[in-house]
């Protein structure tokens, strides 16, 4: 028997398996952490945040009969890390309004908690922005371009979506160091792009402080906040990540995430610890 026959295969849509919930009455919510959407044995940040958002979406729905809110931003302090597995989302409305409701969620495993996060919902513009300055990237992954999926059969991310690298700044996997920035292309397998993909896209790539020759250790996030500024175009996701200021044991980093259409969908930032450099 191969590898890949072993291997349970990843859902046909596996992003939306991934971010379904079920009411549980009160506020609460069920969902499950599937082993395709992973970071070594970890739950993936983005995907923990997606799944929050959802439920604070919900959460407004229910408060607000009628209204059909989009996520404008995503603020979350990651208390612990998550195992693939059943969590339970609790989420509290603090506010309703015709621009902006917020809603505090809470994300638990086991009896733990492990995320609290606000959630600010409104409506997203559907009008071209008055003025943007982003990174020139190709709208698709140019020849040259490193895949970084594990196979299909795989689990983890390479499973789960097809995520490529712009080789020339990733010097860490030529064992060279760089600058801490990095930039690629991601989308989802089987279904279209929308903007839950694109928040778990502002957290895709590995760690810019890679290029510093840190290692390749785990580098735990502490905080990340996503803002969500447009709905996005069918098609891949153009990435940047770049750190400002690397003061061990903490880096920040920033992510833009650009659509096909060439605007502003999502842009990250969080703080985090750097992996330990190699002796």
């Amino acid at each position: 028997m191969t590898t890949e026959a072993r291997v349970d295969a990843a859902p046909a849509a596996p992003f939306r398996a991934a971010v379904q919930v079920e009411p549980l009455g009160d506020g609460r919510f069920a969902a499950e952490l599937g082993k395709h959407w992973t970071v070594g044995p970890k739950a993936h940040g983005g995907l923990l945040m997606a799944l929050m958002a959802r439920a604070g979406l919900l959460a407004v729905e229910e408060a607000a009969p009628g209204v059909a809110p989009d996520p404008l931003a995503v603020a979350a302090d990651f208390l612990r890390a998550p195992d693939p597995g059943p969590v339970e989302l609790s989420t509290e409305v603090l506010k309703t309004g015709r621009t902006a409701s917020v809603v505090a969620v809470r994300l638990t495993q086991g009896g733990r908690a492990m995320l609290a996060a606000t959630v600010t919902a409104g409506r997203l513009p559907d009008v071209e922005p008055t003025w943007s300055d982003l990174p020139d990237l190709p709208p698709e992954p140019p020849e040259g371009a490193r895949d970084s999926s594990l196979g299909r059969g795989a689990e983890g991310l390479g499973a789960a979506c097809d995520l490529w690298f712009d080789r020339p700044t990733m010097a860490f996997t030529r064992h060279e160091q760089g600058p801490p920035v990095l930039r690629g292309w991601v989308r989802p397998r089987g279904e279209p792009t929308d903007v839950l993909f694109a928040m778990v896209a502002g957290d895709i790539l590995p760690p810019t402080v890679f290029n510093l020759g840190t290692g390749f250790g785990w580098a735990p996030t502490v905080q990340l906040t996503a803002l969500l500024r447009a709905r996005p175009a069918p098609g891949w996701l153009r990435l940047e990540a770049r750190s400002a200021s690397v003061t061990r044991p903490w880096f920040d980093e920033d992510v833009l995430v650009i659509d096909s259409a060439g605007r502003l969908v999502c842009q990250t930032r969080q703080l985090a610890l750097a992996p330990q450099p190699p002796t």
